[in-house]
């Protein structure tokens, strides 16, 4: 029998996939395609993962990058992350089930360097807080899928919804934006949380300094 985090993880990526958006951003979890369905199942492999530890803090980013979640169904998670695994923190890699998932045009797409820094950071402190975006699908320029942009008001306003589906089924302690972009929808929503600079264009420094004070109360 299914547990209620566990229905409620179900229902969170029904949710997701059902979502209707704008020709220029991308549901990577919508049915009807193969590697959405691998992305979903990634995506609930994740959270059912996260659901056993517990986590008391939530890492609130931007948006997924066509170098990221785009591609794994993750959030701030690249395919060699997704793959080659975090073995400082027992979590992902083949080995865990987690799957690949090439699109044409995005063969050659790997790495991804917030990932890489975020993941990073978090295995050097031993911390693992439950990753989420403001908002969950992938924006980008139109006609360009391999671009990333800003999300719109009415796309962070679709967000919301699912960022609050996430505070109802885990019970945090504490809440970190990552940026100016969560940090906002977060204020919107009228929760507190700490606020870090985002990694992406030279922040990494400022990044992992003010992850290092966040997280020195537990993760």
């Amino acid at each position: 029998m299914a547990s209620p985090a566990e229905n409620q993880i179900d229902a969170l990526i029904r949710e997701l996939s059902l979502a209707s958006l704008p020709g220029d951003a991308f549901n990577q979890y919508a049915p009807g395609e193969d590697n959405n369905a691998i992305r979903r199942a990634n995506l609930r492999l994740y959270l059912l993962a996260m659901a056993a530890r517990d986590p008391k803090t939530l890492l609130v980013m931007e948006a997924p990058g066509y170098r990221g979640c785009r591609l794994t169904g993750v959030p701030v998670t690249s395919r060699k992350v997704l793959l080659e695994g975090l073995p400082g923190l027992s979590l992902f890699g083949r080995e865990g089930g987690f799957r690949d998932v090439a699109d044409a045009g995005f063969e050659r797409v790997y790495g991804e360097q917030s990932a890489t820094i975020v993941w990073s950071a978090l295995a050097s402190l031993g911390a693992l807080p439950l990753i989420w975006n403001t908002f969950p699908f992938h924006p980008h320029r139109a006609g360009q899928p391999d671009s990333n942009r800003r999300p719109r008001a009415r796309e962070i306003a679709l967000g919301a919804k699912f960022l609050r589906r996430m505070l109802a089924i885990w019970n945090f302690e504490q809440v970190i934006a990552v940026g100016n972009v969560a940090h906002e929808t977060l204020r919107a929503l009228r929760l507190d949380c700490r606020k870090v600079r985002h990694p992406a264009h030279g922040g990494k420094n400022d990044f992992v300094a003010g992850l290092i004070a966040c997280l020195s109360i537990g993760a």
